[in-house]
């Protein structure tokens, strides 16, 4: 709603068209959650089988949003698509709720690279997406994999703009008394941060839904991204405090000084040209590839089986199986 106010100062018709857009999602329907089912578990996090066979290929999510938007349906799953390179395997972080001793770098440690070395029948090749993927390339210092590819994810932080930084920076010293009472961020204050990065397109995406029919495809894949995207969980303080304050403010990974730094297997990197939330910039060293999408249009968008499946695809098949 503060978005909303501040774009109506500068065009109330806009404002006013993005809330009703906002009324209609509230108010549109809802298919059941689908359940999933564990592969392999540490703790309360777990591998989810999706589709294929042969080689393992592992999905790395951010911890920050819901795993789901990497098999959201069947027209642009990447998951699916991948399936037909190998056994593809989600990662779900499960509840953070129970791990709020943790900080980035103990997901790293003590559940992903477990769940890497003591799950599968050999190295498998990780795709991680957006925070996913930096924890994945930080796994692969770790442990052997055969190759990791990253989707939209930061690994040079100190290259996100400064007015972006500082504003994170602010924004976690008014929310960290709070967080500290808590023994977590609440997601409300990631996702302003996130918000804070495009305004105008917050607005703009809500005033064009008011345009779709209800009942519409686009409707509903609308709904199923913006629940997605709404849905994250509260992040542990000593994770939210290694995120803001050691991966944004120090740059701990591209300055080199994260766990074991980045790994030596062969990787690749997809960026997203119109991203805002993770600027193509911020992307680790090495082969890189862009999409013409925004940061979730890449990975869950219509163009997303020909942007990122195919080249994504062709990039794993080539890779050597053994690390």
């Amino acid at each position: 709603m503060g978005l909303v106010r501040e774009v109506a100062t500068r065009d109330p018709q806009l404002a006013a068209k993005a809330l009703r857009g906002l009324r209609a999602y509230q108010a549109a329907p809802r298919s059941p959650p689908v359940a999933d089912s564990a592969q392999a578990a540490r703790g309360e996090a777990h591998l989810r089988h999706c589709a294929g066979t042969g080689r393992p290929i592992v999905l790395v999510p951010s911890i920050i949003n819901p795993p789901h938007v990497l098999d959201l349906d069947p027209g642009t799953s990447l998951a699916a698509a991948l399936g037909q390179a190998g056994r593809v395997a989600l990662v779900d972080w499960g509840s953070l709720a129970g791990r709020r001793h943790l900080d980035l770098s103990g997901h790293v440690r003590d559940l992903l690279v477990p769940l890497l070395s003591r799950s599968l029948s050999e190295p498998p090749l990780l795709v991680g997406y957006c925070l996913g993927g930096t924890l994945a390339l930080a796994a692969a210092a770790l442990t052997e994999v055969a190759g990791v590819a990253t989707l939209a994810a930061p690994w040079h932080f100190s290259a996100y703009p400064a007015d972006a930084r500082s504003g994170l920076a602010r924004l976690w010293q008014q929310a960290r008394p709070v967080a500290e009472q808590l023994g977590a961020l609440p997601m409300e204050v990631l996702q302003a941060a996130f918000w804070s990065l495009d305004p105008e397109r917050v607005v703009a995406k809500y005033a064009s839904f008011a345009d779709l029919a209800p009942d519409s495809a686009g409707a509903r894949r609308f709904v199923l991204l913006e629940d997605w995207a709404n849905s994250g969980q509260p992040l542990p303080l000593p994770a939210a405090h290694e995120l803001i304050e050691g991966l944004f403010g120090l740059d701990l990974p591209g300055t080199g000084k994260w766990l074991d730094g980045l790994p030596s297997c062969n990787t690749i990197h997809f960026t997203a040209g119109s991203d805002r939330i993770v600027p193509p910039a911020t992307a680790a060293p090495g082969a890189t590839i862009a999409c013409p999408a925004g940061h979730v249009g890449m990975v869950a968008g219509r163009s997303a089986p020909l942007h990122l499946h195919r080249p994504l695809r062709q990039w794993l098949a080539a890779q050597p199986r053994g690390g």
